[in-house]
Protein backbone atom coordinates (compact mmCIF):
# COMPACT_ATOMS: atom_id res chain seq x y z
CA UNK A 1 0.00 0.00 0.00
CA UNK A 2 1.38 3.69 -0.80
CA UNK A 3 1.08 6.61 1.35
CA UNK A 4 -1.08 8.15 -0.80
CA UNK A 5 -4.01 5.10 0.19
CA UNK A 6 -2.81 4.53 3.92
CA UNK A 7 -3.31 8.07 4.48
CA UNK A 8 -6.61 8.66 2.34
CA UNK A 9 -7.95 5.66 4.26
CA UNK A 10 -7.34 6.71 8.02
CA UNK A 11 -10.02 9.12 9.56
CA UNK A 12 -6.92 11.08 11.48
CA UNK A 13 -3.37 10.94 11.45
CA UNK A 14 -0.62 11.90 13.76
CA UNK A 15 1.29 15.35 12.46
CA UNK A 16 4.75 17.06 13.73
CA UNK A 17 5.41 19.95 12.14
CA UNK A 18 9.42 21.58 12.72
CA UNK A 19 10.27 20.06 16.03
CA UNK A 20 6.80 20.16 18.03
CA UNK A 21 5.44 17.22 18.99
CA UNK A 22 2.92 15.04 17.32
CA UNK A 23 -0.95 16.05 17.07
CA UNK A 24 -4.08 13.99 15.72
CA UNK A 25 -5.82 15.87 13.10
CA UNK A 26 -8.36 15.28 10.64
CA UNK A 27 -7.34 15.53 7.39
CA UNK A 28 -8.53 15.11 3.51
CA UNK A 29 -5.99 13.43 1.02
CA UNK A 30 -6.17 15.36 -2.42
CA UNK A 31 -4.22 16.07 -5.31
CA UNK A 32 -0.94 13.49 -4.14
CA UNK A 33 -1.19 15.67 -0.76
CA UNK A 34 -2.88 15.60 2.83
CA UNK A 35 -4.69 18.72 3.30
CA UNK A 36 -5.38 20.25 6.82
CA UNK A 37 -7.51 23.07 8.20
CA UNK A 38 -6.55 24.37 11.93
CA UNK A 39 -7.04 27.53 14.29
CA UNK A 40 -10.33 29.38 14.76
CA UNK A 41 -12.92 26.85 15.80
CA UNK A 42 -11.22 24.12 14.25
CA UNK A 43 -8.56 21.99 15.35
CA UNK A 44 -5.05 23.18 17.45
CA UNK A 45 -1.98 22.65 15.64
CA UNK A 46 0.96 24.17 17.44
CA UNK A 47 3.56 25.33 15.69
CA UNK A 48 0.90 25.27 12.12
CA UNK A 49 2.58 28.72 11.37
CA UNK A 50 5.50 29.43 9.13
CA UNK A 51 5.82 25.40 9.70
CA UNK A 52 8.07 24.37 7.27
CA UNK A 53 7.93 20.58 7.31
CA UNK A 54 5.94 17.61 8.97
CA UNK A 55 6.47 14.17 10.00
CA UNK A 56 3.14 12.11 9.46
CA UNK A 57 2.20 8.76 10.81
CA UNK A 58 -0.52 7.13 9.69
CA UNK A 59 -2.30 3.72 11.20
CA UNK A 60 -3.98 1.12 9.07
CA UNK A 61 -6.61 0.22 10.98
CA UNK A 62 -6.88 -3.43 9.57
CA UNK A 63 -3.21 -4.93 10.39
CA UNK A 64 -2.08 -1.61 12.48
CA UNK A 65 0.87 -1.34 10.49
CA UNK A 66 1.95 2.30 10.13
CA UNK A 67 2.91 4.47 7.21
CA UNK A 68 5.32 7.66 8.25
CA UNK A 69 6.61 10.20 5.78
CA UNK A 70 7.87 13.44 5.49
CA UNK A 71 6.46 16.38 3.65
CA UNK A 72 6.85 20.30 3.28
CA UNK A 73 4.47 22.30 4.34
CA UNK A 74 2.38 24.86 2.35
CA UNK A 75 -0.05 27.70 3.40
CA UNK A 76 -2.98 27.87 1.28
CA UNK A 77 -4.14 31.41 0.87
CA UNK A 78 -7.41 32.44 0.35
CA UNK A 79 -8.70 32.91 -3.35
CA UNK A 80 -5.70 31.10 -4.69
CA UNK A 81 -6.10 28.49 -7.07
CA UNK A 82 -5.32 25.80 -4.34
CA UNK A 83 -7.46 27.51 -2.50
CA UNK A 84 -10.51 26.69 -4.69
CA UNK A 85 -8.79 23.41 -5.47
CA UNK A 86 -8.83 21.50 -1.75
CA UNK A 87 -11.01 23.52 0.56
CA UNK A 88 -14.06 22.45 -1.13
CA UNK A 89 -13.03 19.04 -1.05
CA UNK A 90 -12.35 19.88 3.11
CA UNK A 91 -15.10 21.40 3.30
CA UNK A 92 -17.33 18.73 2.34
CA UNK A 93 -15.20 15.98 4.46
CA UNK A 94 -15.84 18.42 7.57
CA UNK A 95 -18.75 17.16 10.28
CA UNK A 96 -20.86 18.77 12.08
CA UNK A 97 -19.58 22.63 10.52
CA UNK A 98 -20.67 24.60 13.23
CA UNK A 99 -21.75 27.61 10.63
CA UNK A 100 -22.80 24.99 7.69
CA UNK A 101 -22.18 26.56 4.15
CA UNK A 102 -20.14 29.70 5.54
CA UNK A 103 -17.62 27.37 7.44
CA UNK A 104 -15.01 28.06 4.33
CA UNK A 105 -15.07 32.15 4.36
CA UNK A 106 -14.85 31.69 8.27
CA UNK A 107 -11.74 29.49 7.64
CA UNK A 108 -10.39 32.16 5.33
CA UNK A 109 -10.78 34.69 8.18
CA UNK A 110 -9.36 33.08 11.48
CA UNK A 111 -7.83 29.97 10.53
CA UNK A 112 -4.70 28.06 8.53
CA UNK A 113 -5.24 25.43 5.82
CA UNK A 114 -2.34 23.55 5.26
CA UNK A 115 -1.09 21.00 2.04
CA UNK A 116 1.39 18.72 3.33
CA UNK A 117 3.26 16.98 0.21
CA UNK A 118 5.37 14.15 0.48
CA UNK A 119 9.23 14.73 -0.25
CA UNK A 120 10.36 12.76 -2.43
CA UNK A 121 11.80 9.71 -0.96
CA UNK A 122 10.57 6.79 -0.44
CA UNK A 123 8.42 6.28 2.24
CA UNK A 124 8.41 3.75 5.22
CA UNK A 125 5.77 1.27 5.41
CA UNK A 126 5.25 -0.88 8.75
Amino acid sequence: MDIGDATRKSGVVWVALDDQSPQVVWHVWHQDALWLVCGGLEQALPGAQGATTATVVVRNKQNDRAATWTATVEPVLPGSPAWAAGVPVLHAARLNAPDGEDQPARWARESLVLRLTPVDRPPRLG
